[in-house]
């Protein structure tokens, strides 16, 4: 028996059961079968609805996934989490991102409260972000600073810019924010092309300040501001610094008051509350940012208090449980239907995958079954013109998360009923399809011969029973986003407990990095090459007879 399954042996068997059961039944006879399904199966929070009614299962299901979240103890792991344990066993670190969008002390305890740090730390944020926002903070020779460059990677750069992007409409209207993370020249040279270099405030963002692609990125920034501005340039005045290792960042050229903190508790993907989304707080502004954290921190209260059955986190973790060891999906799709969520999906993947991609469970066991599926995902409207047929007639089980706001960020005559309704059509043509007979009788209304009807009958047929969950926000308003991501943050550690993983670490992360690290002399130095397979020896000789 797999270690997954040896926590919590008759919950697993009892599910196991169920599933072969429900397997005889289409998500048309589950609704056939329960009139008030859209309402039993449906979870509200503030101005978040969840509705998984066309997920493929019952009560009964989301009764035997809660005894089996019980019987893997997730309520104790959230408790641990909420308590400051030292959950992340590997790195022998509490988890407590939560404490960063509190607004009360102490927490987790009297004994070991972190949130007089937080809270100073915040409040300089707030000041800095207040300075920029209207004008008084100076460049080169007194210019008022009108661009701010993010320069970070992975939870330094999809959180912040994710959010960014997400509540662009509150965005200050004379301060450009962007985000730059990619080794690539590709990114970075067009936009310093675009930059006044007098203006230009660069936030270098690493908690270690060594890591690769961000100092690389930083010194071509520090460069570029040399070269334009010359001898008399002052480098204090166009760079701050999001760091563990303050003293780095001010050997860099970062002056110490512009260098904020970030704490061995804070994961990378966890982080975009923290300093790490000082770029954000300049773009929206201190309040929107408080609202934001707010959302996240009532978010945080139901999932620490609701009871399994009816805390959205928990299931929706749950269902993500089921599909992936019961029903077999090896992947899920995340589908906003919501251009300023564009980049919702890239944050979730790294969320979800470096969380719980892990096959050795928190022993250091084998977890011996399915993990984190693969998460990928588009804006749904592009989507459909894209992979939506896959979906659809590909045969492949792929769970859906449906993801759309009632009123429009940026609202225009016709636009959002038109998008809401293509969101809920997908959805529920996912879960229906369509007969043999309906597709009949849809081409014998268009009234085409009996022969031609035979011929296009096949291609004309959809299985449906693809299962999907719609996450129906009233607007992308602040609170209601930083709900959302906290409800995703949250679903992660309820898999994780299950999965018998720990969420809180990302080794597979560091071993490319450690790689790179001893390939990258080698472009120098040819000899160095021989240390490596004949592919990568390969490889980099092909590299030095085509520069």
């Amino acid at each position: 028996m797999t270690n997954m399954t040896n926590t919590a042996s008759h919950a697993w068997a009892a599910l196991t059961a169920h599933s072969q059961t429900l397997a005889k039944k289409h998500l048309r006879d589950l609704f056939a079968d329960d009139p008030g399904r859209a309402s039993s199966l449906s979870l509200s929070f503030e101005d978040i609805l969840y509705d998984f009614s066309k997920q493929r299962l019952d009560r009964e299901t989301l009764e035997l996934l809660v005894r089996l979240a019980e019987a893997s103890a997730v309520p104790e792991l959230i408790r641990r989490m909420f308590d400051g344990e030292r959950i992340n066993v590997t790195e022998g670190r509490s988890v407590l991102h939560v404490a960063l969008r509190r607004s009360t002390a102490p927490f987790p305890s009297a004994r070991m409260d972190v949130m007089p740090e937080v809270l100073v730390t915040r409040g300089r944020m707030a000041e800095f972000a207040d300075l920029l926002r209207s004008g008084r903070c100076q460049g080169h020779q007194g210019t008022a600073i009108r661009d701010v460059v993010n320069i970070g990677i992975g939870g330094s750069d999809l959180g912040p810019k994710m959010v960014n992007q997400a509540l662009r409409s509150l965005a200050h209207p004379a301060l450009g924010v962007h985000y730059v993370s990619n080794l690539d020249g590709a990114q970075l040279a067009p936009l310093l092309q675009t930059l006044d270099p007098r203006s230009t405030l660069f936030i270098v963002v690493s908690k270690t300040f060594t890591t690769q692609e961000t100092m690389l990125n930083a010194e071509t920034a520090r460069r570029w501001l040399e070269a334009n501005l010359g001898d008399g340039i002052d480098l204090s005045r166009h760079f701050a610094a999001v760091s563990s290792k303050p003293e780095r960042a001010v050997a860099f050229g970062v002056g110490a008051e512009r260098v904020f903190p970030i704490w061995d508790w804070v994961g990378g993907r966890y982080s975009l509350w923290s300093a790490v989304g000082l770029s954000l707080m300049i773009a929206i502004g201190p309040h929107a940012f408080d609202e934001l954290l707010h959302g996240a921190e009532r978010m945080d209260e139901h999932f620490r208090t609701a009871p399994l059955a009816r805390n959205l986190p928990a299931v929706m973790g749950l269902i993500g449980v089921w599909n992936t060891n019961f029903l077999g999906a090896a992947t899920s799709a995340v589908l906003p239907y919501n251009e300023s969520l564009k980049y919702l999906p890239s944050f979730l993947q790294q969320l979800e995958m470096e969380s719980n991609g892990k096959s050795v469970g928190v022993s250091g066991d084998p977890v011996g079954g399915e993990t984190c599926p693969i998460v990928w995902g588009e804006l749904g409207n592009n989507g459909q013109h894209a992979f939506f047929q896959l979906l659809h007639q590909g045969g492949r089980l792929v769970p859906c998360d449906f993801i759309a706001s009632v009123r429009s960020d940026y609202p225009l005559p016709g636009h959002q009923e038109a998008l809401l309704s293509n969101c809920f059509a997908q959805s529920s043509a996912l879960a229906f399809g369509k007969t043999e007979d309906e597709a009949r009788q849809g081409m014998e209304k268009e009234r085409l011969p009996a022969e031609q009807i035979a011929a296009l009958l096949p291609h004309r047929v959809f299985a449906g029973n693809q299962p999907s969950s719609t996450l129906l926000l009233k607007s992308l308003a602040p609170a209601t986003l930083g709900a959302l991501v906290a409800l995703y943050e949250h679903k992660v550690l309820v898999q994780g407990a299950i999965w018998g993983v720990n969420s809180f670490d990302q080794w597979g992360v560091e071993l490319g990095k450690a790689v790179a690290s001893r390939i990258l002399p080698a472009f120098a130095e040819p000899s160095l090459a021989a240390a490596f397979d004949s592919s990568t020896q390969a490889l980099l000789a092909y590299c030095r007879q085509s520069s």
